[in-house]
C-alpha cells in the first residue's frame, strides 16, 4: 500500500480494536480496506471514513462502534495546535454562534479543535497532562447561543423559513453535533498521550448486543427491543435446519454393517435410525422485579418471537409470588416497551413485600403449575439468583429438574459474582445447569444451543 508511514499501522489498529468490540472482520475485508484507503486517500476525511466502513462493517448498527473508533486512529489532525496564542473565550463563541447559524460543519469542526486546545486541557505539565470535553464544555457553554443563534438566522431568511419550534429543534441538533466534536476531539488528544489502542478500547460505547443487561440504560434497552424481530428469525433459521437435520436421523450402525454384508463389508446404503418428531415444550420462570426486569423482559419477548417453533410456550413471572403472564405475550399484539410494565400491573407477583424471593416462588410453581411440566417441556429460569437471604427452597427446584426434560438457568450477573452477598448461584447450579447471560449476544448463542428440537 503506498501510503504515508504509519497509515498501514493505524488501519490494523482500526481492525485489531474493532475486533476488540465484537466486529468480525476477516482477512478479506482488511485487504478491502487497505485498497479503500490507497484509493481514497487521506484527503477526504469523510469520504475515507464511508470507504472504510463499507468495506469493514456487515451492518449499520455497528456504526455507533466504528466511528468514534475511526475518530481515534484517523483524526482530524495529529499534534498540538498550530499556536501558542491562548484562546479569547467571547472571540471563540461569537465564531461558533456565526458557524451554527450558518450550519457551517467544517467550520464547527475546526472550532472544536481550537476549543478543547484553549479550554480543554489540565494538568501543569506542557501541553497539559490530559483533555476534558466536560471541562470544555462547561467553559464554552455553546447551550446559552441558543437565542443568538436563532435571532441570526431569522435575520438572515428575512423573517420567513423555520417556524420557532422547528428552528430551535434544528439548533440543539447543531449544538449536539458541536458538543459531539468537541468529545472526539478530547478522546483523541487523550489518545495521543495515552495510546490509541488502550483509549479505542475502554472509551468507546459498545454495540446494543454486547451491552450488559443490568447496567443498560433506557435508549439500550430500547436498542435491544428493536433486534428481537431479527434475532429471532435468525435463531429460527438455526432451529429449522437443526430439526430438517434430527428428522433425518443418525446412523444406525449395528443394521448398517448388517447389511454391508451383501456388498462385501462395504456399506454402500447406510441405515438411519429414524427419530419421531416431536415438537417440544418450552416454560420460562422469569423473575421481573427491578435489577434484572430488563434482562427477563428482552429475553420474553425474543422467546415469544420464536413461538412458531414449539407445540406450546408458557411463561411465568415472579418477584415473590408466581403467576403465568403467557396471555400479555400474544404474538404481535401488544408494544414491546411496556411489557414489563403491563407484567407488574396485570400479574400478582408480590405478597406483603416487593423483594425477590426465589424460594416461595419455586415453592408455588411445584404446587400450582405442576401441569405445565413434562417429559417433553424444556424449562428456562431467568434470574441472579439473589434471594434476599430468604430460603432458596431447593427441594422444589429438585422436584422440578426431576418432572422436566431440561432445566436450563440464565444468570446475567458475571460469574465471579456467583455466590457472593445473598447469591445463591452455586447452590442452584448444583441442581440445574446454569450459565452466564450478560448480554443479548451471549443471549443468543446460548439460545440457539440450548433450545429443544
Amino acid at each position: 500500500m503506498n501510503a504515508p508511514a504509519g497509515v498501514a499501522e493505524r488501519l490494523t489498529g482500526l481492525v485489531g480494536a474493532l475486533r476488540s468490540h465484537g466486529v468480525r472482520i476477516g482477512t478479506g475485508e482488511t485487504v478491502d480496506a487497505a485498497q479503500a484507503l490507497e484509493a481514497l486517500g487521506l484527503a477526504d476525511r469523510e469520504l475515507l471514513r464511508e470507504g472504510l466502513a463499507a468495506t469493514l462493517l456487515h451492518g449499520t448498527g455497528q456504526r455507533q462502534v466504528f466511528d468514534p473508533v475511526f475518530d481515534v486512529y484517523f483524526p482530524r489532525r495529529v499534534g498540538a495546535s498550530d499556536t501558542d496564542a491562548p484562546a479569547d473565550r467571547e472571540d471563540l463563541r461569537d465564531r461558533l454562534a456565526a458557524a451554527l447559524a450558518a450550519n457551517d460543519g467544517a467550520l464547527m469542526a475546526r472550532l472544536a479543535v481550537e476549543a478543547v486546545d484553549g479550554f480543554g486541557g489540565y494538568g501543569s505539565s506542557p501541553g497539559s497532562d490530559g483533555w476534558s470535553s466536560y471541562q470544555t464544555l462547561d467553559r464554552l457553554r455553546p447551550q446559552t447561543l441558543m437565542a443568538r443563534v436563532r435571532d441570526s438566522v431569522r435575520a438572515q431568511a428575512g423573517g420567513s423559513g423555520f417556524a420557532d419550534r422547528l428552528l430551535e429543534d434544528e439548533i440543539r441538533r447543531r449544538i449536539e453535533a458541536f458538543r459531539t466534536q468537541v468529545a472526539t476531539e478530547a478522546r483523541r488528544r487523550v489518545a495521543e498521550r495515552r495510546g490509541r489502542d488502550e483509549i479505542a478500547r475502554r472509551a468507546v460505547a459498545p454495540t446494543a448486543d454486547r451491552v450488559d443487561f443490568l447496567f443498560a440504560g433506557r435508549d439500550e434497552l430500547a436498542a435491544l427491543r428493536r433486534v428481537v424481530q431479527p434475532l429471532a428469525r435468525k435463531l429460527a433459521t438455526r432451529l429449522a435446519a437443526r430439526r430438517r437435520r434430527a428428522a433425518r436421523g443418525t446412523i444406525d450402525l449395528r443394521r448398517t454393517l448388517r447389511g454391508s454384508l451383501s456388498t462385501g463389508g462395504v456399506p454402500i446404503r447406510p441405515v438411519l435410525r429414524r427419530r419421531r418428531p416431536v415438537r417440544p415444550e418450552l416454560v420460562l420462570l422469569c423473575d421481573v422485579s427491578g435489577s434484572v426486569s430488563g434482562f427477563s423482559d428482552f429475553t420474553m419477548l425474543l422467546v415469544q418471537a420464536l413461538h412458531d417453533q414449539f407445540s406450546k410456550v408458557r411463561v411465568f413471572a415472579f418477584v415473590n409470588r408466581i403467576d403465568e403472564v403467557t396471555r400479555l405475550l400474544v404474538h404481535g399484539a401488544a408494544d414491546p416497551a411496556g411489557l414489563g410494565a403491563r407484567i407488574r400491573s396485570e400479574a400478582t407477583l408480590t405478597g406483603w413485600h416487593g423483594s425477590s424471593d426465589y424460594g416461595v416462588a419455586f415453592g408455588e410453581f411445584t404446587e400450582r403449575c405442576a401441569d405445565a411440566v413434562g417429559a417433553r417441556t424444556t424449562v428456562f429460569v431467568l434470574g441472579d439468583a439473589r434471594t434476599n437471604m430468604s430460603d432458596p427452597n431447593l427441594p422444589a427446584v429438585r422436584r422440578l429438574a426431576e418432572r422436566a426434560r431440561r432445566v436450563y438457568w440464565l444468570n446475567p450477573e458475571s460469574r465471579p459474582q456467583w455466590g457472593t452477598g445473598d447469591s445463591a448461584a452455586p447452590a442452584y447450579a448444583e441442581l440445574v445447569e446454569m450459565h452466564e447471560c450478560r448480554n443479548a449476544r451471549q443471549l443468543s448463542e446460548l439460545i440457539a444451543r440450548l433450545l429443544p428440537v
